[in-house]
């Protein structure tokens, strides 16, 4: 989704609350690596004018922001499969290899330095984050990213593959994002607004999910 960075504060009279509301849900729901970059070098100059100014109140909320923006961006690129192949010509079956992170990351505009931290940070896990990033003295994005590179090093791989171990915790994230988007909606009114040709499409995506979900049931 294209984000409005109008959202981001005028430093004069900005309604910290309020806006801080605005970026943290735009933020959770963007879908472009760009626009993820985008918010975090604002906020970044945001804090950094907000230090001059002595505003710390400017500055925390820029933080936030800055770090949400840059986790969001490793989330990203968590979602696509390490070691997919580069994108330099067609396979054998014809298709075009999908990007890589580094692609991704390259074509977003993004250094080495910053596709690692993004991906450090998404490393943290999420109920850490929250309680860290709203703290009354959020860390800043070194700081979560080396909090990250360390969780990396100490994942409990429980015995598994680590293969198997990464297909397993792509497959819960996947539920876990299939959960959460349906939960930003009011489903009673959402449906209430359907047209005939949208209601069919979505009785059929709703017979074969609860196929899957048939699946995954009777084997857990």
């Amino acid at each position: 989704m294209s984000i409005n960075h109008e959202h981001l504060p005028q430093v004069a009279g900005a309604s910290l609350p309020e806006t801080y509301t605005k970026a943290q849900q735009a933020l959770a729901e963007c879908q472009r690596l760009d626009e993820c970059q985008s918010w975090a070098d604002k906020a970044e100059a945001l804090a950094s004018y907000a230090k001059q100014a002595d505003d710390d109140s400017l500055r925390k909320m820029a933080d936030r922001i800055q770090a949400r923006a840059i986790r969001r961006a490793g989330e990203l690129l968590q979602q696509i499969e390490p070691g997919q192949g580069a994108r330099d010509g067609k396979r054998e079956d014809g298709t075009v290899p999908p990007l890589t992170r580094t692609q991704a990351a390259d074509e977003a505009g993004m250094s080495e330095r910053q596709r690692k931290t993004a991906m450090r940070v998404a490393n943290v896990p999420r109920d850490q984050f929250e309680s860290a990033v709203e703290s009354e003295q959020p860390p800043t994005v070194t700081q979560f990213a080396e909090q990250g590179k360390r969780q990396r090093n100490v994942v409990d791989l429980q015995g598994r593959d680590p293969h198997d171990f990464k297909r397993a915790t792509h497959f819960v994230a996947h539920i876990r994002r299939y959960m959460e988007g349906l939960n930003k909606y009011q489903l009673e009114e959402t449906v209430a607004i359907l047209n005939e040709t949208e209601r069919d499409k979505l009785r059929d995506f709703i017979q074969a999910i609860d196929s899957m979900h048939d699946k995954i049931a009777t084997r857990l």
